[in-house]
């Protein structure tokens, strides 16, 4: 096999792929990058068997064939070979790669392309009822303003991702660990009639995250317990978390006794202003809520006291509340809606922050101390 290629194109497939390398020693080959030189072009791949990744990159293929290189090995090669001349990669005798560019010149072990796990392939050609189409932008959306409230107690697994349930026409994303719960849903008409529901795993929804752009089309295909994605050149292979995910319908408060609508900038700065003067012992900010103001405060010993105040058009009695402040800033901070809806019922109850028709963010209280 052989190879030639440019550094920016080797190295942008490489960051693509490496977050699915394994890092246990267990098994040297899942620490190893496959480098295919096929008919239809060069492709890299990487897998850990929770999640494989693929992309495919620019290049010559010389002679067909594959191979495998050390994963980290060949990051930092690539990293410091020079820009201008193209890359020869190719497989000599006891399976040895060799990289050569200009006068550099590295030789890297490799270990046999059969050992390395078979990763399924569904081509676009073959789409059905198990196929999905969702516009990347609104999926990308929806998943940051969900994924930082799943939980990363690996006791509770359903919670170590995110609920994926379709409906008529229809995507819901839901995501809680136990303290505070992310719900969002939006029309997709080129979901069709199908009716499932998924959790994706918390590195699945990274690197989802990490790949989908603002522009174009991210294709699902339902394969038993996996999950198969396609973002163009890109592709990525996921298990499915096995399991029940809760009934977080319950959750969700059925009456609010008030609602204020608050600027969200304002109540994010606000909040984040008030939230460095917490620390590990001290974590919550307090929110009272009288006549026509909300005042955040924090009182921490040793560190000092912090003080924001914001004005509402609110004529209810008097509200005391407190609250971890990065929960609200997590979500705030990832809200474009130029105004939120803040409900809440009584100082022991979840608040409910929704932004439009489509999002709420439920968030459990701290005591006030």
């Amino acid at each position: 096999m052989k190879i030639s290629t440019n550094k920016d194109s080797l190295l942008h497939g490489i960051q693509i792929v490496q977050n699915a390398v394994s890092n246990k020693n267990t098994t040297p080959i899942l620490s190893h990058i496959l480098l295919e030189a096929k008919k239809d072009g060069i492709r890299l791949t990487a897998t850990d068997l929770e999640i494989g990744i693929s992309v495919q990159v620019d290049g010559e293929i010389i002679e067909e064939g594959a191979l495998t290189i050390p994963a980290r090995k060949f990051s930092e090669i690539v990293k410091e070979l020079p820009t201008q001349n193209p890359i020869y990669i190719s497989l000599k005798k006891n399976q040895t790669v060799h990289i050569e560019v200009e006068k550099s010149y590295f030789k890297l072990p490799s270990l046999s392309r059969e050992n390395f796990p078979q990763l399924p392939e569904v081509p676009l050609e073959a789409r059905g009822g198990n196929w999905v189409t969702i516009p990347q932008k609104k999926l990308k959306n929806m998943i940051q303003l969900t994924s930082f409230a799943m939980s990363h107690d690996e006791t509770r697994s359903v919670l170590n991702g995110i609920l994926f349930s379709f409906g008529h026409k229809t995507l819901k994303l839901v995501a809680t660990d136990g303290r505070r719960l992310a719900m969002i849903e939006k029309e997709i008409l080129e979901i069709g009639n199908l009716k499932k529901e998924v959790i994706l795993p918390i590195k699945t929804i990274q690197e989802l995250n990490r790949n989908l752009q603002e522009n174009g089309e991210v294709f699902f295909h339902f394969k038993e317990n996996q999950l198969l994605i396609h973002l163009g050149a890109i592709h990525i292979i996921s298990r499915l978390i096995e399991g029940e995910y809760p009934n977080y319908e319950q959750v969700i408060p059925k009456k609010i006794k008030e609602e204020l609508n608050l600027s969200t900038q304002n109540f994010l700065q606000a909040t984040r202003r008030a939230s460095i003067l917490t620390n590990p012992e001290s974590q919550s900010v307090k929110i009272n809520i009288i006549k026509d103001r909300m005042i955040i405060t924090k009182i921490t010993p040793d560190l000092g006291e912090a003080r924001e105040e914001m004005e509402l058009d609110y004529k209810g009695g008097e509200f005391v509340i407190g609250f971890n402040p990065s929960f609200l800033v997590d979500a705030l901070k990832n809200i474009e809606e130029d105004q939120i809806k803040f409900g809440f019922v009584d100082p022991e109850k979840p608040v409910v922050i929704t932004s439009g028709k489509d999002y709420k963010y439920v968030v459990l209280p701290m005591q006030v101390t």
